[in-house]
């Protein structure tokens, strides 16, 4: 059986819906459906309150036969089933604040700080965006330009739950977190060849639902 069969089982043996079982764990309905259709797996915390909520241990429910990284969850998402809308700048942008919204359900209890992310230039890179910007008067050259719209449908956040870090990734197909080894405190720091900028805290409240 699959995890999310395992799951499914153990919660109509307890005789549970999955409005119930969500309920208990504190997470979206859609969430233990994405659970039980193996199209997303639940965190090391949801896994804990799944094994005592349905009275299955962890060993079985990660019994696969599979190595199952648990510093690593990706889930699929459907932006259309959200309603919310972050303020940049002085406008507004649905599709952001739909993002914030799927990590704040992620992750209720925790705090969350937006990133921006944009790509490192190599040297030549940076020589040649140095003269492009420079003779344009252009805020900055195209490599910085195609790098952002490479990555145009990417948030990126940061999150701390439970003396735990977590790097997040929303696109418009998925969530991944990633658990961090090592606790990131700076306002600005690299990654791979990315550098991140912290943007500040993800409201927690329906401010922006309405987009006013």
């Amino acid at each position: 059986m699959t995890l999310g069969e395992k799951i499914r089982t153990a919660r109509k043996r307890a005789g549970l819906t999955q409005k119930q079982l969500a309920e208990h764990l504190l997470v979206s309905r859609q969430a233990i459906t994405k659970w039980e259709a193996d199209r997303g797996m639940p965190d090391i915390e949801n896994l804990k309150q799944l094994s005592k909520r349905l009275n299955i241990s962890m060993d079985h429910l990660l019994d696969s036969g599979e190595e199952v990284d648990l510093s690593v969850m990706r889930e699929e998402i459907n932006l259309d089933d959200v309603t919310y809308v972050r303020k940049i700048k002085g406008r507004w942008s649905k599709k952001a604040g739909k993002k914030d919204r799927i990590v704040r359900e992620k992750f209720p209890d925790a705090e969350i700080h937006c990133l921006m992310g944009k790509r490192m230039l190599t040297r030549g890179e940076r020589i040649t965006d140095h003269a492009i910007g420079f003779l344009s008067d252009a805020p900055f050259g195209i490599p910085e330009f195609l790098n952002g719209i490479q990555n145009a449908d990417k948030e990126f956040y940061l999150v701390d739950r439970s003396n735990k870090q977590f790097f997040v990734i929303v696109t418009d197909e998925f969530i991944e977190s990633r658990q961090l080894a090592e606790k990131i405190t700076d306002k600005r720091f690299e990654m791979g060849d990315f550098l991140f900028v912290d943007c500040g805290k993800i409201s927690d409240d329906k401010e922006g639902e309405d987009g006013k």
